[in-house]
C-alpha cells in the first residue's frame, strides 16, 4: 500500500511543477516533451488545427501502446494474489511463530522457512510491482508539459472551451472519469483489500480534479481522455484474469 500512495504522490509532485520548467530546455525538456510538442502539432494539422482532438489520439496511442504491459501486471498481480491465497495458513502460521520466537537463531529457522514457502509455490512478490507504472511517468510527464508549454495549444479551442483556458466543466468530467475507473476497479476485489484501496482510490481522481481547476482546460481534457481509456482497460483486465 505504501509504495503504492508513494508513487502517486512522486508523479503528483512531478506533475505539478517539481519537474524541469516547460521552458528550461534540458534532457527533459529535449527528449519527452518537444517530441509531444511536434507530435501534438503534426496531429493538429492534419485536422485543421483541431489541437483537442490531436491532444485525444495522442493520449490514446500512448495508453495503446502502454496496454499490453498494464494488461500483463494485472495478470501477474491477480496470478501472485492466488498463490498467496493458496499458502496463506500455512503463512499465518510462519508469521505467528515468527512473533513468538525468543531468539534470532529462531528467527532466522522461521524467516528461512517462509523463502522455502515462497520458493516452492513459486511466488514473486515483486512479481506483482509497478515497474510498468514507473516506466510511464516520464512519458506522461512529457505530454503533460507538452501540453502546458505549447502557445499553439493556448490560443486554440475544443468543443465549447478555450484549451488555454481554465474550464469547470472539464475538470470536474476528468475527476468523474477518474473515480469512475477506481470504482471498476474495485469490481471482484476482497473486502479486506477494497478497504486499504480506498483512500488511495479517491485521492488519484481528487488531485486530478484539484490540479484541473487550476489548469488550462487542455489538460484536464488530456486526463478525460486517459481516464476513460482506463475504464476500458480496467474492465478488460476484470473479464480476461479475474476468476
Amino acid at each position: 500500500m505504501k509504495k503504492w500512495i508513494s508513487l502517486f504522490l512522486f508523479s503528483t509532485i512531478l506533475l505539478t511543477g517539481c519537474a524541469p520548467k516547460e521552458s528550461g530546455g534540458g534532457f527533459f525538456s529535449q527528449y519527452f516533451v518537444e517530441p509531444f510538442v511536434e507530435a501534438i502539432t503534426f496531429i493538429a494539422e492534419l485536422f485543421g488545427e483541431n489541437y483537442g482532438i490531436a491532444i485525444i489520439l495522442i493520449t490514446l496511442a500512448l495508453r495503446v501502446v502502454i496496454m499490453p504491459f498494464m494488461l500483463k501486471t494485472f495478470k501477474n498481480s491477480q496470478d501472485m494474489r492466488g498463490k498467496m491465497d493458496a499458502v496463506k495458513p500455512e503463512l499465518n502460521d510462519l508469521q505467528s511463530r515468527l512473533k513468538q520466537a525468543s531468539s534470532q537463531e529462531d528467527k532466522k529457522k522461521i524467516q528461512s522457512e517462509m523463502m522455502d514457502l515462497y520458493r516452492t509455490n513459486e511466488i514473486n512478490p515483486l512479481n506483482m510491482g509497478c515497474l510498468p507504472i514507473v516506466l510511464q511517468i516520464p512519458i506522461f510527464a512529457g505530454i503533460y508539459y507538452a501540453i502546458r508549454s505549447s502557445e499553439e495549444i493556448a490560443t486554440h479551442s475544443f468543443l465549447w472551451f478555450d484549451l488555454g483556458q481554465t474550464d469547470l466543466t472539464m475538470a470536474v468530467i476528468a475527476g468523474i472519469l477518474y473515480f469512475i475507473q477506481y470504482r471498476v476497479s474495485l469490481i471482484g476485489m476482497p473486502e479486506q483489500q477494497r478497504k486499504q484501496m480506498k483512500w488511495m482510490g479517491l485521492l488519484s481522481p481528487v488531485m486530478i480534479l484539484f490540479i484541473s481547476i487550476s489548469s488550462p482546460s487542455a489538460l484536464p481534457l488530456y486526463w478525460a481522455a486517459g481516464g476513460a481509456f482506463l475504464v476500458i482497460q480496467t474492465l478488460i483486465s476484470k473479464k480476461l484474469y479475474t476468476t
